[in-house]
């Protein structure tokens, strides 16, 4: 039984091991063909989407190479020096991947995302595989902490359902705002913001004189003419960061040319993505149609396809610099921002679809987003650094990172599986969301959602 265990844990690390570029066109394929795609066809769309995925990521790891040098130089010229280290969603992934029970975890997902689309709870088919390490580290964390596996389970369980209902609910955004259709981002460290931002864009909504104040790119451009355009403007941006980390003045200058590059080529990429999705979109909707009475449904997909949007961009860049000045000042914060202060891009991408591209909302919402990673990094880094030694990874001093944990969703879901009174707070939270679910499906209704969203093709 051991050697068939281990047989099986073998073949499914080296198809983890493979990597996205590999699998992502193979699976793309399979669903063409589940909806009756020529296969030719359905293998083209697969290598299209793919090689806009390949391009998106590209541009992603060039901003990140033009932002972590200025972010790390302006941690250390804020004079942060606190005893919890970011040190990046990577290493919190690799622990993840390297757990004893991530097989049986990636199966759980994977029959809950089936089961839920069986019974009509979700629109999401979820192909993001290698992004299930957002889901899995809760369990897999509450697995270490407690050692107790049905906890674990329930608590993975738990994250699952709410990331694909939470993919559902904003799919409108994605498709009016970042203008990519029938496609659900299930990347909780996108989708998690939702949590704080729904709620304080409803309040903004409501405070008169607040709610008029709008500034966007497309405002802005208005104004500034050539210096609103947002290459121009992610020259000025790109600059500004390097003059804050006091960079000499050819890095400055490279640094704002970099975000100029990111800012003008994504949206070129993104346009190759949603030209290899339009075969699958379109074969999907006929046979949904036929088979399902023209329910629609959506591929789930990484968050990295919205995150070059110039609004997500503009937010992301003023926002680093604030959550350094936010670790500097926040009372009880003991988590140093560092490596994931270059993926800030992805923790802000659904406040800014959410605000329809209102970058002034965005940074005010973006704020408490923010700190409530900080707090929750601060509190989990005991864990997850005692969690990362076991797996044989040595750090100096406490680890925390932007992603696992830290998450608002998977905090609160960590938080409540580990509790001493869990068997009481783990239902409760189970019912306080349901009761959202029922809110937000039954009284707020997917069509009032859809008609937000769809305000900004107006704006």
């Amino acid at each position: 039984m051991d050697a068939f265990l281990n047989g099986a844990y073998a073949v499914f690390q080296a198809f983890i091991g493979a990597g996205a570029y590999v699998m992502l066109p193979f699976i793309i394929m399979v669903i063409g063909l589940i909806f009756r795609l020529p296969i030719a066809k359905a293998f083209k769309s697969g290598i299209t989407i793919t090689c806009g995925f390949v391009g998106i990521n590209l541009l992603v790891n060039l901003l990140k190479s033009a932002v972590s040098p200025a972010a790390a130089a302006m941690v250390a010229n804020f004079g942060l020096n606190l005893d919890v280290t970011d040190v990046g969603w990577g290493a919190i992934s690799s622990v993840t991947w390297a757990s004893p029970i991530v097989a049986f975890l990636v199966f759980e997902i994977l029959g809950i995302n089936i089961l839920l689309l069986v019974l009509k709870k979700t629109n999401t088919m979820d192909v993001d595989i290698w992004n299930y390490h957002h889901m899995m580290i809760v369990g897999i964390l509450v697995f270490f902490v407690t050692q107790n596996i049905i906890w674990a389970i329930v608590a993975t369980a738990i994250t699952a359902v709410m990331t694909f209902k939470f993919a559902d609910w904003t799919q409108p955004l994605i498709e009016h705002f970042f203008g990519i259709p029938d496609v659900t981002l299930p990347t909780i460290s996108y989708t998690s913001s939702i949590i704080i931002a729904a709620p304080l864009n409803w309040l903004i909504d409501r405070i008169p004189g607040l709610n008029k104040v709008n500034f966007s790119i497309k405002g802005v451009q208005k104004y500034l003419g050539v210096f609103g355009d947002p290459m121009m403007l992610g020259f000025i941006l790109g600059c500004a960061m390097g003059a804050l980390a006091l960079f000499p003045f050819d890095q400055i200058f490279l640094t704002g040319i970099n975000v100029a590059a990111v800012m003008v080529l994504m949206p070129k990429m993104t346009a190759m993505f949603v030209e290899g999705l339009m075969p699958i979109s379109s074969a999907a909707q006929k046979f949904t149609s036929e088979k399902f009475g023209g329910r629609a449904l959506s591929i789930g997909l990484d968050a990295a396809v919205v995150v070059g949007n110039p609004e997500v961009i503009t937010t992301a860049l003023i926002m680093i610099p604030v959550t350094i000045l936010l670790a500097f000042i926040l009372p009880g914060n003991r988590m140093m921002p560092l490596a994931d202060l270059a993926v800030v891009t992805f923790r802000v991408a659904l406040v800014v679809a959410l605000c329809r591209g209102n970058v002034f909302r965005s940074i005010l919402i973006s704020i408490p987003v923010m700190a409530a990673i900080l707090y929750a990094g601060t509190f989990a880094a005991p864990f997850m650094t005692e969690m990362a030694q076991s797996a044989g990874l040595a750090f100096d001093g406490q680890i925390a990172s932007m992603a696992g944990p830290s998450l608002t969703q998977t905090a609160i879901i960590f938080w409540s599986c580990i509790s001493e009174n869990a068997i009481i707070v783990v239902p409760a939270l189970v019912i306080a969301f349901i009761a959202i679910w029922y809110v937000v499906e039954k009284k707020i209704t997917m069509e009032k959602i859809e008609a937000y969203a769809a305000e900004y093709d107006e704006m």
